[in-house]
C-alpha cells in the first residue's frame, strides 16, 4: 500500500495492488494527469486543491514520487473520481501507454548500462517516435539476453551444473530408469547394444531413419517431429559410433526437452542427452556386473569396459564416472584435456583440486604439466594405456589416460582415483610418478634455471589460440545451428501428400 510521500524506486514499482495487478508509480501518475486534463484543471489548480506545491504534484504525475494514501484520497476527491479508479493497472489510453513504456525503459538497466541521457517524453513527440525508441530498446534487450551464450556465462553454467553432478555423484537415477525402460521395450536381453536395437528404439518411439547426403553442415542430425523422421548423414566419421547420433536424436523426445530458454538449459539438455546415450550403450545392469567382477578381481580397466560394449574410450570413461561412486563406492575424477593443456571438461568427487578461475570455472584453464593428462602426450606408445601416480597438494592420485584424436587436435581422456582406491585397478603397479605443486608457479609455469632471464625480453611467440577461445559462443535457441538452413532442409525432404 502507499504509506508515504517518497521518491519512487528506480524500478518505479511500489507494492500497490489493485484487482490483482501490480501498479507502478508511472501508471498512477498518468491516470492522475489524464483525469486532471479531462476535468480541465491546470497543474497549479490541482496543487492548490490538495494543498501541495505544483512541483510536488508534477513529480507524482511523472511517476517520480509516490503519494501517501491520504494524499491520493485528496487527489481523487479534487478530480471527482475514486481511489479505486486511480489505482487501476491499465494505462488510461494508448498514447499514455506508449509514454509509460518509454519512461519505464529509460529507468531500466539497459539504458543505465549504456549511459545514455534520458529524454523528456512530451506531447511534441509523435507516437511513431516513441514506438521507434521502444523498438530500439527491445532489440538491445534481446542482444543482452543473447549474451547468455558468451564464454563467461557458459563457464558459469558449467560450474553450476558440475556442482550439481558432484552432489549426485554424477549418477542420475531417472535417466538410468529411462534407458532401462527403452531397452526393455525393444526386448534387449543384455550385453552390447546393436545398431539394429537402436533402430528398433527409434521405431518404437515413432521415428523412421533417413540417411541423406545434404544434412545441414551445422548439425549431426535433424529430427522432423511433424513427420516422425530422423535425418542422419550418409558418411559417418570413422572416429564416431554410428549408434550415438540416432540415440542423441531421439533423446530429447524421451526426456521431454523443450526449446532451451538460455545457455544453461542448452548445456543441461546436452549433458542429459549424453548421459542417456551412454546409459543405453552401456546398460547399468550389465556394466555394473562387469565392473563389480573386475573390482573383486582388482583389475578394473577402462579398456575392458570400452571393448565389452564396443564404445569409444571417452564414452567408457564417462560411463564409469556415472557408476563408480553410486554402485562401486569408488570416488573418481575425469578430465578431457586438449594437447595445448587446456581443460575441455572435467568432473570430480574425490577431492582432487582442478585449476580454476576466480569464479570457480574449470573449463579453459590450464592443467599442470606434471599431471597424467599432460604427461601422456609425451609417451611414444599410444597403443597401451598410460598409468601414473601424482603427488599433489591435496593428496596422491593414480590416473589412467589415453590419447584420442579429433578435428581440433589430440585430446587426453583421463580417469583418476585417490591412492586409497587404486587397489581396485589394473595398472596400479606402475612406477611412473610425478609431483605437482600447482598452483604454485614454481611447479611448472615458471621456466627453469636462467631461461626466463635469458629469453623473457628477447622472444615474441605467435600463439596458435583456437578461435573459439576468443569468440562468443553461437547464439540462438540451439547454439551453432543455422535455423534457416535447417528449415529449408526439412521443407525439401518432407513427404509430399
Amino acid at each position: 500500500m502507499i504509506t508515504a510521500d517518497r521518491p519512487a524506486p528506480a524500478s518505479a514499482t511500489p507494492d500497490l495492488d489493485s484487482e490483482g495487478g501490480a501498479l507502478d508509480a508511472l501508471t498512477l501518475g498518468r491516470r492522475i494527469r489524464e483525469q486532471r486534463i479531462r476535468q480541465g484543471l491546470t497543474l497549479e489548480q490541482l496543487a492548490s486543491a490538495v494543498d501541495r506545491a505544483p512541483s510536488q504534484v508534477s513529480m507524482i504525475e511523472n511517476g517520480k514520487r509516490e503519494p501517501r494514501l491520504s494524499m491520493l484520497r485528496s487527489i481523487a476527491l479534487a478530480l471527482g473520481t475514486t481511489v479505486d479508479d486511480l489505482l487501476r493497472t491499465d494505462a488510461p489510453n494508448e498514447r499514455a501507454g506508449l509514454e509509460i513504456a518509454v519512461e519505464r525503459a529509460q529507468r531500466g538497466p539497459v539504458f543505465e548500462a549504456l549511459g545514455l541521457p534520458t529524454i523528456r517524453v512530451s506531447k511534441g513527440q509523435s507516437d511513431d517516435t516513441l514506438r521507434a525508441i521502444l523498438g530500439l530498446h527491445s532489440e538491445i534487450e534481446r542482444l543482452h539476453r543473447e549474451r547468455a551464450a558468451t564464454p563467461e556465462e557458459a563457464r558459469r553454467a558449467n560450474s553450476q551444473l558440475r556442482a550439481e553432478m558432484r552432489g549426485r555423484d554424477n549418477y542420475f537415477a531417472e535417466l538410468e530408469q529411462a534407458a532401462s525402460a527403452l531397452l526393455q521395450a525393444v526386448g534387449h536381453a543384455g550385453g552390447p547394444v546393436s545398431q539394429q536395437t537402436v533402430s528398433d528404439m527409434a521405431s518404437h518411439l515413432g521415428y523412421s531413419l533417413h540417411y541423406v547426403h545434404d544434412l545441414p553442415h551445422s548439425t549431426r542430425s535433424v529430427t522432423d517431429k511433424r513427420n516422425g523422421r530422423i535425418y542422419l548423414p550418409v558418411q559417418q566419421s570413422a572416429s564416431r559410433d554410428s549408434r550415438s547420433p540416432i540415440l542423441q536424436a531421439f533423446a530429447s523426445h524421451v526426456l521431454g526437452h523443450d526449446e532451451p530458454g538460455n545457455y544453461a538449459d542448452f548445456l543441461r539438455q546436452r549433458v542429459e542427452t549424453n548421459y542417456l546415450t551412454a546409459a543405453i550403450l552401456l546398460p547399468e545392469k550389465d556394466a555394473v556386473k562387469l565392473l563389480t567382477e573386475a573390482k573383486n578381481l582388482r583389475r578394473i580397466s577402462m579398456e575392458d569396459l570400452r571393448d565389452a560394449f564396443a564404445v569409444s574410450y571417452e564414452t567408457a570413461a564417462h560411463r564409469f564416472t556415472n557408476l563408480a561412486t553410486a554402485r562401486l563406492a569408488i570416488p573418481v575424477h575425469f578430465m578431457k584435456v586438449h594437447e595445448s593443456g587446456t581443460i575441455i571438461k572435467a568432473y570430480e568427487n574425490d577431492a582432487v583440486r582442478f585449476p580454476s578461475d576466480p569464479g570457480g570455472a574449470i573449463e579453459g584453464t590450464t592443467v599442470c604439466r606434471n599431471w597424467t593428462a599432460r604427461t601422456v602426450f609425451d609417451v611414444e606408445d599410444r597403443f597401451s594405456p598410460w598409468y601414473q601416480y601424482t603427488d599433489t597438494t591435496s593428496g596422491t592420485f593414480w590416473c589412467t589416460s589415453r590419447i584420442e584424436k579429433a578435428k581440433e587436435g589430440d585430446y587426453s581422456v583421463s580417469v583418476g582415483v585417490p591412492f586409497a582406491h587404486v587397489k581396485w585397478f589394473r595398472g596400479r603397479e606402475t612406477a611412473h610418478r610425478a609431483v605437482s605443486r600447482c598452483p604454485d608457479e614454481s611447479c611448472c609455469r615458471r621456466a627453469p634455471g636462467g631461461l626466463e632471464e635469458k629469453w623473457a625480453d628477447q622472444s615474441w611467440p605467435a600463439a596458435r589460440t583456437p578461435t573459439s577461445l576468443l569468440a562468443a559462443l553461437p547464439t540462438g535457441s540451439f547454439p551453432g545451428v543455422d535455423p534457416t538452413e535447417v528449415y529449408q532442409f526439412l521443407e525439401s525432404h518432407a513427404p509430399r501428400a
